[in-house]
C-alpha cells in the first residue's frame, strides 16, 4: 500500500469480495480528480452557455448547432459518470522503483520486427495512467500481456486482429 490521497484516507474498508472501482497510482488519481472537478464546474458552465447560444439561433428541431451541443453534453456527462465511478473506491498502487523484468508502472522501449524506429509505452493497470513521451498500454491488452515479465533483448509476440506482431525489448525503467 502507498500513501493515499487525503480525501481517500477516511473511506470505509472494502467488504469481503468487493472489488476496487479502479487501480490507479496517486498521480493518476489526482489528475482524474482534477479533471472531474473541472468538468463539473467549468465544463458544465461552458456547456450551458453553448446550449443557450444554440437555442437562440432558432427552432431547435432543425438546429445543427443545438444538436452538436447536446451530443457533446451527453459525452461530457458520460465522462463525468465514468470518473465518479472510478474515483469512488480505487485501489491506490505505488509505481515500481526497480525490477528485473517488465511489469505495470514501467516505461518500456521496444522495436517492432522489421522496423528501425523505437516505440515507447507506459505499461499500466489502468488506461487512465499517463507519462510524458509514451503511449499507455494496459496489462490486459494483447501487447501488455506480452510485455509483462519480459526482459531486455527478449522478443515478445502477440496476436491482434491485424495479425501477429513481434517486438524486441530495448529497455525498461520505472515511470518518472
Amino acid at each position: 500500500m502507498t500513501d493515499e490521497p487525503a480525501d481517500l484516507a477516511d473511506r470505509p474498508q472494502r467488504k469481503t469480495g468487493q472489488e476496487p472501482t479502479a487501480t490507479l497510482t496517486v498521480s493518476a488519481y489526482e489528475r482524474l480528480r482534477d479533471e472531474l472537478e473541472d468538468l463539473r464546474g467549468r465544463g458544465r458552465e461552458e456547456m450551458a452557455v453553448r446550449l443557450k447560444f444554440a437555442r437562440e439561433l432558432g427552432d431547435i428541431r432543425e438546429n445543427a448547432e443545438y444538436d452538436a451541443a447536446k451530443n457533446e453534453q451527453g459525452l461530457m456527462e458520460a465522462r463525468i459518470r465514468t470518473l465518479e465511478h472510478m474515483l469512488r473506491d480505487p485501489e491506490i498502487i505505488q509505481a515500481p522503483v526497480n525490477a528485473d523484468a517488465v511489469r505495470a508502472g514501467m516505461v518500456v522501449t521496444v522495436i517492432a520486427d522489421g522496423d528501425d524506429e523505437e516505440e515507447t509505452y507506459l505499461l499500466a493497470d489502468s488506461a487512465e495512467e499517463r507519462t510524458s513521451g509514451a503511449r499507455t498500454v494496459t496489462t490486459f491488452s494483447p501487447l501488455g500481456k506480452a510485455l509483462v515479465g519480459a526482459k531486455v533483448d527478449e522478443q515478445v509476440v502477440y496476436e491482434a486482429p491485424g495479425g501477429s506482431f513481434r517486438y524486441t525489448i530495448v529497455a525498461f525503467k520505472p515511470r518518472d
